[in-house]
């Protein structure tokens, strides 16, 4: 991919007014974004249908964020920046509905061409039980080398990066903010261990801090990047059950850990199985699908 297009997406996705959405706009409008500082304000909001202010201030980011600067602190602090356009661009993730422009990686890069891949999803409040099943479906998938992708939150995120990593397998975690931000910020020494030693992903910019709205977004990457996705203990209307929903949508498989119908934190899973995500209760029940 050419360098110039390849720099003016990556500012684009530095501008924090900017969606998805516009940047597809653009790109249909302008392929080669080759008038990207040309364009006024008021060509933004024709464009995009932005209000005055929005595009007052995208106008703004894009004359003053200092994109080349920011590009070589990226390669002083080893974080790489991978666009669509990338051949190391992951291919499962490449093909979902509405993959992130730009992803923000530390640590192997090779883990994005891995091949037995599965991510893992919960509540942020498990129980002995959700612990212990979580263990016992994961550990035999990890003693044949498979990839744990997960979004480094409290609870079952960071049970199965422990997992992975206790194992001596690979594991990828996806953040909801920038990687200069971890959140929550207990999980810091883990995060830096997944770094040095594993893979760090964001689709938004390093200096970006969580914003709830960007959770959401992020669990269509940890779904995407997968062949499927383990729910273990997740409520109703959860960030989890949301990750499960997507990877439906996304054509991928879902595999759901049962619980017990008094359980608040199985009623996610539990409805999961109803929806059509197949219940597990062994690592074969999963390897006999992917």
């Amino acid at each position: 991919m050419d360098l110039e297009i390849k720099t003016k997406l990556i500012h684009l996705t530095h501008c924090p007014y900017m969606t998805w959405k516009a940047i597809y706009t653009l790109f249909q409008y302008d392929p080669s974004l080759e008038n990207l500082y040309q364009y006024s304000s008021k060509d933004f909001q024709n464009l995009f249908s932005f209000s005055q202010e929005r595009a007052n201030r995208l106008k703004k980011d894009l004359q003053t964020i200092p994109i080349q600067a920011i590009l070589d602190n990226y390669e002083a602090e080893q974080i790489h920046c991978i666009t669509i356009f990338d051949n190391c661009y992951p291919e499962l993730l490449r093909n979902i509905y509405d993959p992130p422009w730009v992803l923000y990686a530390k640590g192997d890069q090779s883990l994005l061409k891995y091949k037995k891949v599965i991510s893992v999803v919960g509540t942020r409040h498990p129980t002995s039980y959700g612990h212990d099943a979580l263990k016992a479906v994961i550990d035999p998938l990890l003693k044949k080398d498979w990839l744990i992708v997960s979004g480094l939150a409290e609870g079952i995120d960071t049970i199965a990066h422990e997992l992975a990593i206790g194992a001596k397998s690979r594991t990828i975690a996806v953040l909801g903010s920038g990687i200069y931000n971890i959140y929550p910020s207990k999980n810091k020494s883990l995060a830096k261990l997944i770094a040095d030693q594993h893979l760090l992903l964001s689709e938004y910019p390093p200096t970006f801090k969580p914003q709830k709205w960007y959770f959401p977004m992020r669990n269509r990457i940890i779904s995407g990047l997968t062949l499927g996705t383990v729910v273990v203990q997740a409520k109703e209307r959860s960030g989890s059950f949301i990750t499960a929903d997507q990877a439906l949508q996304q054509g991928r498989e879902v595999f759901a850990i049962p619980g017990s119908i008094f359980d608040e934190t199985s009623r996610g899973t539990n409805r999961l199985i109803q929806l059509g995500a197949k219940l597990i209760l062994t690592a074969e029940d999963i390897r006999e699908e992917l």
